[in-house]
């Protein structure tokens, strides 16, 4: 993986979006894989930014999102369609039609996440898949001890998760139990990855994924072993980190070309 340490969320977003950005603008019909949560927020604010005042064309460009929610209604605030809605299509002007969440409203949910899966395959894969990373090191809502050959599936979410979330809530009660979640398996067939991460409560999960074993204890952990992962982290989310200079000492020494920050 490469490391990329920045000062703080505002950076981590604007170099993760220009990873992006150089996605769109050499494939208009890329599809982008859109995480959730607090992590990528940054992220889209910066595309958003540059469509609107650089130019940023996404008329074409498509988008699945990692997870959702079962057992919520799709008009709820903290469903995934919602939040999806409210913080990607509409501030980037995307076309609703082109972006996707995974059913967790599904009387049938296995047939449901096969469809997702289907309808993934069918777009041609995920060109550049956006991921946030949990305090306990699931990516999606592929929690610890998940499957590496996983596909889009039903899972319980861990009361760590519950509680992490509960921000979203009124409290870790009101969190779902179960969600859909893109699986390992299917993150990892993604072209390019790219793992944000903000704050010192990051940071342990971080350390375990980017300098650990690769165990399915820590999931986030399998990003080792995929062909072009870039983890960007701000100062806090790598106070963790054994090599944290030497990961500085490469970025700064990169040759022009591989720059994008």
């Amino acid at each position: 993986m490469e490391i990329v340490i920045l000062q703080d969320a505002t950076e981590v977003g604007r170099a993760a979006a220009s990873k992006i950005a150089r996605v769109v603008a050499n494939k208009p019909d890329a599809v982008l894989g859109l995480a959730t949560g607090s992590s990528p927020l940054a992220i889209y604010a910066e595309l958003a930014r540059r469509v609107r005042e650089e130019g940023l064309d996404v008329g074409r460009t498509r988008g699945f999102a990692l997870d959702e929610y079962v057992g919520i209604s799709a008009e709820h605030p903290e469903s995934y369609v919602q939040v999806i809605r409210r913080e990607v299509i509409e501030p980037l002007g995307l076309n609703p039609d082109n972006v996707h969440v995974p059913d967790g409203r599904a009387d049938d949910i296995e047939a449901a996440c096969a469809a997702y899966e289907r309808q993934i395959f069918e777009a041609g894969g995920v060109d550049i898949q956006i991921l946030g990373i949990g305090s306990n090191g699931h990516i999606g809502f592929n929690e610890p001890t998940s499957s590496f050959a996983s596909r889009t599936r039903i899972k319980t979410l861990a009361a760590q998760t519950r509680a992490d979330n509960a921000r979203f809530f009124g409290s870790a009660d009101e969190v779902p139990m179960h969600c859909v979640t893109q699986g390992l398996g299917t993150i990892m067939d993604a072209r390019e990855v790219v793992l944000v991460a903000q704050g010192e409560q990051k940071a342990d999960a971080i350390a375990a994924a980017v300098e650990g074993p690769v165990t399915s204890m820590v999931p986030a952990s399998l990003l080792q072993f995929h062909q072009n992962a870039t983890v960007i982290l701000d100062e806090a989310a790598a106070s963790r980190l054994a090599l944290a200079d030497y990961y500085k000492y490469i970025a700064e020494n990169k040759p022009a070309w591989q720059q994008y920050a």
